[in-house]
C-alpha cells in the first residue's frame, strides 16, 4: 500500500504546472530534469521559454571549448524542442558562428517566435539572416551589435510592441522604414548610432530611449509618448552640423507630444534644443509633464537657459526638477541679469513643483538667479537640495549662505546643501 510520501506529488501536476515551474528555474537545470525518471525525460521539450546565457556552460580553461559546448546544447535543446517558443533569449560572451546562428533564427522563424533577443560576445558582431523579417508573431525584439539589412519584401513587424537596437549597423532609410512598419511600437530603445539623422514615425509609441551621436533627430506622428530618455554624444562633425541646422529642434523634438510625463535629457540635449529656439510664446502645453531631469545644462549660454524656462513654464502640472549644471563656456552674455525682471512676468507660478534637486552648482550669476526664480515661485515647493561641484571654493561657501536668505513663496520650502559623492 502506498504511503503519502511514496506519492510522486510532482510529477502528478498538469503539465501547465510544470512548465511554469521549469520556466522559472535555469534552463540547464530544466533539461536535467530529464534524468529524473522515463516519465521527466522529455518534459522540458514543451517549454515556451528558452533562455541561454553563461549558467549553462561548464566551466573550463578553454574559451573554444566553452563556445564549441555552448553550441551543442543551444542545437540539441532546439532540435529536442516539441511545440511553439515564444521566448528565445541568447545572452552570453561566447560567441556562436554565423552559421549556427543562422541555423537557429531559421528554426525559430517557424516556431511561432514572439519575443527575441540575441546578444553575444562583447567583441562580436553577427549579420541578421533574411529570416528575421519573417517573424509575423514577434512582439519583442532586442539586437545587441548587429548589422541588419531588411530585404525588399519586408512588410514590417505587424504585431511588434517592444524594439531595442544596440550598436547595430543599418542603412539610415532603412531605420526610418523599420519604425515606421511596425504599427504597434510602444517601446523603442537606439543606442550607438553614429551620424544618424532620424526621423521617428510611431503613433502608437509610448516610450522612447535614444543614446548616440545624432545630427538631427525628429519626431512625427508621435501623440503617445509619456516617456524619452535622450542621450547626444557630441563630435566636430555633429557640432558643424549644429550650427548649420535650420528650423526650431525644440518644436521638432517636442513639439508633437502633448501626453508626455517624464523628460530626460543627458548630455548635449539642452544644447540641441536651443538651436533655432527663440524667447516668446509656447504653442504647446505639457499638461502630463510631472518629472524633467537635465544633465550638464550651461547656464552661461542664454538659449540653453532659455530652453530649461520654455520646459517648465510650459509644464504646469510638473511636481519634480533635476538640473546638473556644466561650466564650459560657450557665450559671453552670462551677466544679463535683467532679463529674469524684465522677460518674464511677475504672475509665473509652479503650482505643483514640489522638489528640485540642482548639482554641480558653481556660483555662476544666472544659476543664483534660476534658484531664486524657483524659490519666489513655487508655492508648494517642499525642497530645494543643492550639491556645489567638487571644487567647492570659499566664493561658492558664501553663494550657498546666501541661498538662504532668498524669499521663498513655499512657507514648507527647505533648502539643503549636499555633498555628491566622487
Amino acid at each position: 500500500m502506498d504511503t503519502d510520501s511514496d506519492k510522486d506529488l510532482i510529477s502528478d501536476l498538469p503539465q501547465s504546472i510544470i512548465e511554469t515551474i521549469l520556466i522559472k528555474v535555469p534552463l540547464l537545470d530544466a533539461v536535467r530534469t530529464s534524468i529524473l525518471s522515463r516519465k521527466w525525460r522529455y518534459k522540458w521539450a514543451t517549454i515556451t521559454q528558452l533562455v541561454f546565457n553563461d549558467t549553462c556552460l561548464t566551466p573550463s580553461h578553454d574559451k573554444s571549448i566553452i563556445s564549441c559546448n555552448l553550441v551543442n546544447f543551444i542545437t540539441r535543446c532546439l532540435f529536442l524542442h516539441d511545440g511553439p517558443i515564444h521566448k528565445f533569449e541568447l545572452n552570453t560572451n561566447y560567441s556562436p558562428t554565423s552559421p549556427d546562428l543562422d541555423q537557429w533564427l531559421l528554426f525559430l522563424s517557424r516556431k511561432d517566435i514572439k519575443e527575441l533577443v540575441v546578444d553575444i560576445g562583447e567583441d562580436d558582431w553577427f549579420r541578421a539572416p533574411s529570416c528575421l523579417f519573417f517573424c509575423p508573431k514577434l512582439t519583442h525584439l532586442v539586437l545587441v551589435r548587429c548589422e541588419l539589412n531588411p530585404p525588399p519584401n519586408f512588410k514590417g513587424f505587424l504585431c511588434l510592441k517592444h524594439l531595442s537596437l544596440q550598436q547595430v549597423i543599418i542603412p539610415p532609410h532603412d531605420i526610418e522604414i523599420l519604425i515606421s512598419s511596425c504599427p504597434l511600437l510602444e517601446s523603442l530603445t537606439l543606442s550607438y548610432f553614429d551620424s544618424l539623422e532620424l526621423t521617428i514615425r510611431a503613433p502608437n509609441l509610448k516610450y522612447l530611449n535614444l543614446e548616440g551621436e545624432f545630427k538631427d533627430i525628429r519626431l512625427e506622428n508621435t501623440p503617445h509618448l509619456v516617456g524619452i530618455s535622450v542621450a547626444m554624444y557630441m563630435t566636430d562633425d555633429i557640432a558643424e552640423h549644429f550650427e548649420q541646422s535650420s528650423g526650431c529642434n525644440f518644436d521638432k523634438f517636442l513639439g508633437g507630444v502633448p501626453r508626455l510625463e517624464r523628460l530626460i535629457g543627458h548630455i548635449y540635449f539642452t544644447k540641441y534644443l536651443s538651436i533655432g529656439n527663440e524667447q516668446g510664446s509656447f504653442p504647446v502645453m505639457y499638461q502630463n509633464l510631472k518629472f524633467i531631469e537635465l544633465y550638464q545644462v550651461s547656464f552661461e549660454d542664454m538659449k540653453e537657459l532659455l530652453v530649461v524656462l520654455r520646459l517648465i513654464v510650459s509644464s504646469p502640472n510638473l511636481e519634480e526638477l533635476q538640473i546638473s549644471s556644466s561650466s564650459i563656456t560657450t557665450t559671453t552674455d552670462i551677466y544679463d541679469l535683467d532679463f529674469w525682471e524684465k522677460d518674464w512676468p511677475a504672475d509665473c507660478t509652479f503650482s505643483k513643483l514640489k522638489i528640485v534637486h540642482m548639482t554641480d552648482f558653481s556660483g555662476l550669476p544666472h544659476e543664483i538667479a534660476f534658484i531664486k526664480f524657483l524659490l519666489g515661485h513655487s508655492p508648494v515647493l517642499e525642497q530645494m537640495i543643492v550639491a556645489p561641484t567638487i571644487y567647492v571654493t570659499d566664493k561658492v561657501v558664501k553663494m550657498l549662505i546666501d541661498l538662504l536668505t532668498f524669499r521663498r513663496a513655499s512657507p514648507l520650502a527647505t533648502v539643503k546643501f549636499v555633498q555628491e559623492p566622487l
